[in-house]
């Protein structure tokens, strides 16, 4: 009996670790109007935490969120280092104190990469393997 809980107990382990993807597994996408054609880990995080509104070669950006997803608890763990819970009480601190405002967040990366197609500055992410018409790809350095 004891042997059956254990191997419940892993199988369930396992299958809640597949479903975030890597950071191999995202892209990040820009708006043509980002001259950039590269980004730091370090610049991922400033932007998308809100503590920068520009890269290291003066383009200004947005970020654009996905609302939930493999795709969007990878990206956070992978460049942030946050869940989706600890992101939002973060926003929702720099909403309270004046200090910032809550990111676009769209439901799914179509409307990503539609979003950031039609917006100067726009910045996102996106599954590897998604297409983007309309947007650049920029190397995660």
């Amino acid at each position: 009996m004891k042997t059956t809980r254990f191997l419940i107990a892993l199988a369930i382990a396992s299958l809640s670790g597949t479903g975030t993807a890597s950071a191999a597994d995202i892209k990040v996408i820009a708006n043509p109007s980002v001259t950039a054609t590269a980004i730091s880990a370090d610049e991922i995080k400033g932007v998308f935490l809100a503590t920068k509104t520009s890269l290291s070669n003066g383009s200004h950006v947005e970020p654009v969120l996905e609302k939930s997803g493999a795709v969007h608890e990878g990206f956070l763990k992978a460049y942030l280092g946050k869940t989706d819970a600890a992101l939002e009480t973060y926003y929702r601190s720099l909403v309270f104190t004046g200090k910032g405002s809550m990111p676009k967040t769209l439901s799914s990366e179509a409307e990503v990469v539609s979003y950031v197609a039609k917006t100067k500055g726009a910045i996102g992410y996106v599954s590897s393997g998604a297409s983007t018409p309309g947007v650049k790809t920029l190397e995660v350095k």
